[in-house]
């Protein structure tokens, strides 16, 4: 059996994942299609504006046959490793032949040339020297393969090939069995804002959602999701359970920060260099997230890094920790939501996982062993995974879906085809 793997975040879905979806599965000739998404926050140090369970049954309505999530201390993290962690889990599963994903550039010979050049050393010291000049690290990295590898500044300052190239990595250091299959994204940027077609961006998508709330039939965010998710889509804004936001999260964010002491701050995962003296003056003058980034961002420190900041202060995660997590990688594969493909699948993967299969939650993690000190990791990974969902539904518009627990409330979900 054949299957093709892609780390996702389906943000909500939409058309241009439905584009990305159908291709990979005619590039690679595969039978089977796995989705390792992004949990309740998202790699740019976001909530998503739909939980996880409703992101991953509107994904296999659209037709992926099985949703994992990416453990919660791999997914608010910086390319390489959200990179690496995706790769990892996918890799552990033992059933994963390809691994297909969306770039600018989807020439695999210049990602790959790119993805070779930024395991060296000498580039590696030179991003490291350019990062310490102020600049971000995707102008850092541009500089530092430009220099030693010729490789076009242009390339490199896109974020799908940042992340491409950093699979890539991934794939050569973990798991050179799989092969990766790039596709050129279509229509529309990364960071594009409005719709101008039937294939949009997720940021434009989720713009249109939170400005405009319900999708029309006739307007232009409903035409760039397939229809059966737009409706679900509907369901649940109407039910209150969507959009979430960060700024949903202000006053939780402001007095988390405003009470945390200094050495907590600086323990915080991105925080170098006094930049905590900088989160700790902000959050007594700023009065909602917004306002906090807006007084914190500058060239070094960018929206996206801070926002990952704020995000690990909710959910409680350190250096430390973070450090030992990169080490073992991904510990379980936890199940989201699967189909009849999902379900052959998941035979499969239960004889040939080099990791546990969560279906039950309480039987890997009780809610009493979640606030202990000292818990075995993986177990302690998963205690990162049920903070982050109590903590995001507190931004639910309505408050009937701010209760907590759903972790060991939640059994995977069976989408009929």
């Amino acid at each position: 059996m054949k299957s093709v793997g892609m780390i996702v975040e389906y943000n909500p879905f939409h058309n241009g994942h439905l584009h990305h979806l159908n291709k990979a599965r005619r590039i690679s000739g595969a039978q089977f299609t796995i989705g390792i998404m992004s949990g309740n926050f998202v790699q740019r140090g976001e909530p998503a504006i739909a939980d996880k369970w409703s992101r991953a049954a509107l994904a296999v309505k659209a037709g992926v046959d099985l949703i994992l999530e990416l453990p919660a201390v791999f997914t608010v993290r910086s390319a390489q490793y959200f990179a690496t962690g995706g790769i990892q889990l996918l890799s552990r599963l033992g059933v994963v032949n390809y691994v297909c994903f969306g770039a600018e550039t989807a020439d695999l010979s210049v990602l790959t040339a790119a993805a070779k050049a930024l395991a060296t050393g000498n580039t590696i010291d030179s991003l490291r020297q350019n990062m310490k000049t102020g600049k971000t690290y995707a102008a850092s990295l541009a500089m530092a393969l430009h220099a030693e590898a010729e490789i076009d500044s242009a390339v490199i300052r896109k974020p799908n090939n940042i992340l491409a190239i950093e699979y890539l990595r991934a794939i050569a250091a973990y798991a050179p069995h799989l092969v990766p299959l790039p596709i050129e994204r279509c229509s529309a940027n990364y960071h594009d804002t409005s719709i101008t077609s039937t294939i949009a961006s997720a940021t434009a998508v989720r713009t249109a959602i939170i400005k405009d709330g319900l999708l029309i039939p006739d307007g232009k965010a409903y035409q760039s999701v397939p229809p059966v998710c737009a409706h679900q889509i509907n369901k649940l804004i109407s039910a209150g359970r969507a959009p979430v936001t960060l700024d949903a999260f202000s006053n939780i964010i402001l007095a988390k920060l405003r009470t945390m002491r200094p050495s907590e701050l600086a323990d915080l995962p991105d925080v170098t260099e006094g930049l905590h003296n900088k989160i700790s003056d902000a959050a007594l003058k700023a009065a909602t997230a917004s306002e906090l980034l807006s007084i914190i961002k500058s060239k070094r420190y960018t929206v996206t890094r801070l926002q990952r900041i704020l995000v690990h202060a909710l959910l409680g995660t350190t250096k430390t920790k973070l450090a030992h997590f990169d080490q073992t990688g991904p510990l379980y594969a936890r199940i989201l939501a699967f189909n009849q493909n999902g379900r052959l699948l998941l035979k499969a993967i239960n004889k040939r996982s080099t990791v546990p299969i969560i279906t039950k939650f309480s039987q890997h993690l009780t809610s009493k062993e979640r606030y202990q000190e000292n818990l075995p990791l993986l177990k302690d990974m998963l205690s990162y995974d049920v903070a982050a969902t109590d903590v995001y539904v507190l931004g639910s518009p309505n408050c009937q879906w701010r209760i907590g627990g759903l972790d060991y409330q939640t059994s995977p979900l069976y989408i009929a085809d």
